[in-house]
């Protein structure tokens, strides 16, 4: 089983990202359960703005589209910026549209049978709000959203310090996570094993 992270951090490599570190504790526990974990920082790519899997002149997101092919598991990780999902996140939804529109040789939808959740960082309120935002995105481009898929650090309301600078509330967000783990492992392991139907005609 594969699984595969989109970082949509607003910091470009090599800059520490608080995103990337708390999705690193699900991959962890992905891991675990024998599950192949691949992570794409999405900002460090040249993704052309559109709704089309290639843009061409040198847009880099056919190759991150393979991988969502591929992947049985997808995560969605932003940083929560004025209350939102990150631009990075909104592009990123904005171009798996067209997987809406793309399906295999039985008819089946590309996205179908695959599950997905959200993971959230940010120094300000406002991770509900995002992790609705990613989430009924990726519900209408086709994937299935288990059960508590999400884990999300913040201080709540107003700016303070960051995931990496301060270590209240990791205990919650790390175990949140696990849970968020083993659900998306559990339904991906329940689709594998019952094809999934083509739309109704």
């Amino acid at each position: 089983m594969r699984a595969l992270i989109l970082n949509c951090t607003l910091k470009p490599s090599p800059e520490p990202s608080n995103t990337d570190a708390l999705a690193s504790h699900v991959a962890d526990a992905l891991a675990e359960r024998g599950v192949e974990v691949g992570t794409v920082r999405v900002v460090d790519l040249d993704i052309r703005p559109g709704v089309k899997t290639d843009m061409g002149g040198g847009d880099q997101w056919p190759a991150v589209h393979e991988r969502l092919l591929a992947a049985d598991i997808l995560i969605v990780a932003s940083p929560t910026w004025v209350g939102r999902p990150s631009s990075v996140a909104q592009r990123v939804l904005e171009r798996m549209d067209a997987m809406i529109s793309e399906a295999d040789d039985d008819g089946v939808p590309v996205a179908f049978g695959k599950v997905a959740g959200v993971v959230v960082t940010g120094n300000e309120d406002g991770a509900h709000h995002v992790i609705s935002e990613i989430c009924g995105g990726l519900v209408d481009i086709g994937y299935t959203i288990p059960a508590q898929a999400w884990t999300y650090w913040h201080l709540g309301p107003g700016p303070g310090p960051d995931y990496l600078d301060e270590e209240k509330g990791h205990d919650w967000a790390h175990t949140t996570g696990r849970t968020m783990a083993a659900n998306l492992h559990h339904v991906a392991s329940a689709l594998a094993t019952r094809a999934w139907p083509a739309p109704a005609q």
